[in-house]
């Protein structure tokens, strides 16, 4: 990795630990300074790319004296999730109801708790409800004078066109495989060799490139997924991987989880000032089963997260596949496993590829849209990928 191929990061005050998006810190320094700023503003960019850090780092910069210091109470507290006048909503669930909403619709009606800005930073903005999403609409045409929305998504399209079309938009770049892994090396202190890998596998995306720098299980799995094109050569082969992908989702759902769920049960009980087999009160089986059923709903929705990622990697190895049948310039998402993308090249098109890539698309869709299980969903997708008879 040479340093004419490292991309700069902004290495100053808040802005510091963003990678690749020199072009939005650009926008966003003035408009800090007063010029171009607005109460509503949307950022739009692809999972990983880092739109929520360079949500909290302008939030952080607003509540700052000198624009971002980086040092100063009102950073430091800001980029920690802890200053008074920062809201960030982030959900667990599938989606953003109109009850959340109207709960940040009332605190944004008042006045920040500091001299300057009271900001409400909703990281999954594409998870809003319809009516969810009416709910803010007023809110944000008509803000408190002090208060500033900032949403976040993948897409414009993922975001109401009468939201957006009032919020000022702010679309980030995917980090290049050069700026990430000289993040890695910089930040995480790993090898640039190992750096290099990670970047190239996470596609940009910085939260799996870090996982897949410091943790070997998370790169025994890709390994695994990856491997699935060329083993797909029979029916029980594809069943067989399908219930491989199911169970480690669930695994590794289960370990992010499990600890959250009882710390939660923990709360509740003392909330309720429930002891063992003591008397409960009455209150208290109504706000137990709430929360039995939002603690399902967020395993749900990280099982689907987790076969989410095993689904992007999957993708790679075929768009790898058409990029080489082609001769497309640029490096190898999956360098290391060439022969088995030149295996897959042997054995197919490039349109067939095209197809594949599709078929994993929908079952994406199936999963998170229509609510189909997920091992139903990758017993299809697997027996579609199958590996043609010769």
């Amino acid at each position: 990795m040479t340093q004419s191929a490292v991309e700069t990061e902004p290495a100053t005050g808040v802005w510091a630990g963003l990678v690749g998006q020199d072009r939005a810190v650009g926008v966003l320094r003035p408009a800090v300074a007063g010029h171009g700023m607005t109460h509503s503003w949307l950022f739009t960019g692809p999972p990983g790319s880092g739109r929520s850090n360079l949500a909290v780092a302008f939030a952080a910069a607003l509540q700052c004296e000198q624009g971002g210091c980086g040092e100063c109470h009102a950073c430091r507290t800001a980029l920690a999730g802890t200053h008074a006048d920062v809201d960030v909503v982030r959900t667990q669930k599938l989606s953003i109801g109109i009850d959340e909403v109207r709960d940040l619709v009332r605190r944004s009606a008042l006045a920040p708790a500091g001299r300057r800005w009271q900001v409400i930073i909703v990281e999954d903005a594409d998870r809003l409800t319809e009516p969810a999403a009416n709910a803010l609409l007023k809110t944000i045409e008509e803000p408190n004078g002090r208060t500033v929305w900032m949403l976040c998504a993948p897409t414009v399209e993922d975001v109401l066109p009468t939201i957006r079309s009032r919020c000022r938009q702010l679309t980030l770049a995917t980090p290049s495989p050069a700026a990430v892994a000289a993040h890695l090396v910089r930040h995480d202190g790993v090898s640039e060799a190992l750096a290099s890998y990670a970047a190239r596998a996470s596609q940009g995306h910085i939260g799996r490139a870090r996982a897949l720098a410091l943790d070997e299980a998370t790169r025994e799995r890709r390994r695994t997924v990856v491997s699935y094109p060329t083993s797909l050569t029979s029916l029980g082969a594809c069943m067989r991987a399908a219930t491989e992908l199911a169970a480690v989702a669930k695994e590794e759902a289960d370990a992010i989880t499990g600890d959250l769920d009882a710390r939660e049960k923990a709360d509740l009980d003392v909330q309720y000032g429930v002891v063992e087999r003591g008397r409960r009160p009455r209150e208290y089986s109504p706000a137990l089963s709430a929360l039995d059923k939002s603690q399902k709903t967020r395993a749900k929705r990280r099982v689907i997260d987790v076969v989410d990622r095993g689904l992007m990697d999957l993708v790679s190895v075929y768009r790898d596949a058409v990029a080489l049948a082609l001769g497309a310039p640029g490096e190898l998402v999956n360098a290391e496993i060439r022969a088995d993308v030149e295996e897959v090249v042997r054995t197919s098109t490039p349109e067939l590829n095209l197809r594949r890539i599709g078929w994993i698309f929908e079952a994406r869709q199936q999963m998170v849209e229509f609510n189909v299980p997920v091992a139903l969903a990758l017993e299809s997708m697997m027996v579609a990928l199958k590996v043609p008879s010769s």
